[in-house]
């Protein structure tokens, strides 16, 4: 599902990945952890295509057998809409927009009709156990409940592969076990492969692999 060589970034002076090779089957939950400023956020971004990895002749990255670094910004654009979702610490949920709406503004990115959409995003919410929260914005939803409003949202156009940043980084305990256990339950039911970034060492534990960054590269390469 993804395939990732040599994969290195820099910000400056700093070189924050040094090389990072990576491959994740599909179906897969794979957790990364490390201390902060380890890079693990970066190597995200980039995975996810979020951003791009420093220019090199031995560096690739490959997702659902597709050449990320030869897609145009229109193409990446299109790419990441339909087959990627991401979930964020912070849920980045529009406060102005209801459940339902924020869960569709990827449908509408990919010109799905508002019928077809909003039919979609009522049964999310509703196999998350929010089917009564269709109509509530942001601020009249719990934490716990926004976040699930996120992960809906990230369901949205059936991505292969969903990418958490610190997902339940915001949560309390009961709260974030919810989501540990909502995590591998879409995955047996919807066979997404995850890749979470986290300090919650519960979360990373559930994953099928654990990989430790320190310095810019995983410690067990």
């Amino acid at each position: 599902m993804i395939e990732a060589r040599n994969i290195q970034k820099t910000f400056g002076d700093l070189k924050v990945l040094k090389g990072v090779d990576l491959t994740i089957e599909k179906g897969e939950i794979v957790s990364v952890v490390g201390s902060s400023g380890a890079g693990k956020t970066t190597l995200l971004h980039i995975l996810g295509t979020l951003e791009q990895p420093d220019k090199n002749k031995n560096t690739s990255l490959h997702i659902n057998g597709t050449d990320i670094l030869k897609l145009s910004s229109n193409q990446l654009s299109k790419f990441r809409n339909e087959q990627l979702g991401f979930i964020f610490q912070f849920h980045q949920l529009l406060p102005e927009f209801t459940a339902i709406e924020n869960v569709c503004i990827p449908a509408f990115i990919k010109k799905t009709s508002k019928k077809t959409a909003e039919k979609r995003a009522q049964e999310l919410l509703e196999y998350l156990q929010l089917g009564d929260r269709l109509h509530h914005k942001p601020g009249e939803l719990s934490g716990g409940e926004q976040q699930r409003v996120a992960v809906a949202r990230a369901l949205m156009n059936s991505p292969e592969v969903i990418f958490a940043d610190e997902p339940t980084g915001n949560l309390d305990t009961s709260t974030a076990d919810n989501l540990h256990q909502l995590i591998l339950s879409l995955r047996e039911e919807f066979q997404q492969t995850f890749v979470i970034v986290t300090h919650n060492q519960e979360l990373a534990d559930l994953a099928d692999r654990k990989l430790t960054m320190s310095d810019g590269r995983f410690l067990n390469e």
